[in-house]
């Protein structure tokens, strides 16, 4: 069996603990986990819990198994099942002293579709959004000018809705 990173979807009702009691599973059985995202859900009292963590099949069927025993989990999804986006922020601090250092922080921004959210005479602070590749090209670009801090998210993700035509709305082949 091969160990492949699995994004776990947890909605859990909005109570203290909660989140202690999902990690705690997690190290209580020597499980690592990569990144943990939590926020409010639709209904205001379930919350969304995103973990990142590494496993072969078994693994994650025994992390998905045990998640489901936890009282206030309300539902587990394990998104490699299904067709899902993702998505990370990060805040990146460059050093921007320079003025030719400023243009090209500029620049490669504006590349990335990011935005400098905040600026000082010596620094930019850069947001940007996207998956684990464009997040780790745009500080491969920006290293060189000098970066002085970064914030990352751990991920976020949630899963693609199936499309399905509607009957009328197909094509239907027309006999000649």
């Amino acid at each position: 069996m091969s160990v492949s990173q699995h994004i776990i979807s947890i909605l859990v009702e909005n109570k203290f603990g909660v989140l202690s009691r999902v990690a705690g599973l997690f190290s209580g059985r020597g499980f690592n986990i990569d990144s943990i995202s939590v926020g409010p859900s639709v209904e205001p009292s379930t919350s969304q819990i995103t973990v990142v963590t590494k496993g072969d099949e078994r693994i994650i069927e025994q992390i998905t198994k045990q998640l489901n025993k936890l009282i206030d989990v309300i539902k587990v999804v394990d998104l490699a099942e299904k067709d899902y986006l993702v998505r990370e922020t990060a805040l990146i601090k460059i050093n921007t002293s320079r003025a030719e250092d400023r243009s090209e922080a500029l620049r490669i921004t504006e590349i990335f579709r990011a935005r400098v959210v905040d600026s000082t005479p010596v620094t930019y602070t850069v947001e940007i959004t996207g998956d684990e590749n464009k997040i780790d090209a745009i500080i491969n670009l920006l290293r060189p000018l000098g970066i002085k801090e970064i914030v990352r998210t751990g991920k976020i993700a949630i899963a693609r809705e199936d499309v399905k035509v509607p009957a009328m709305l197909e094509v239907k082949r027309v006999r000649a």
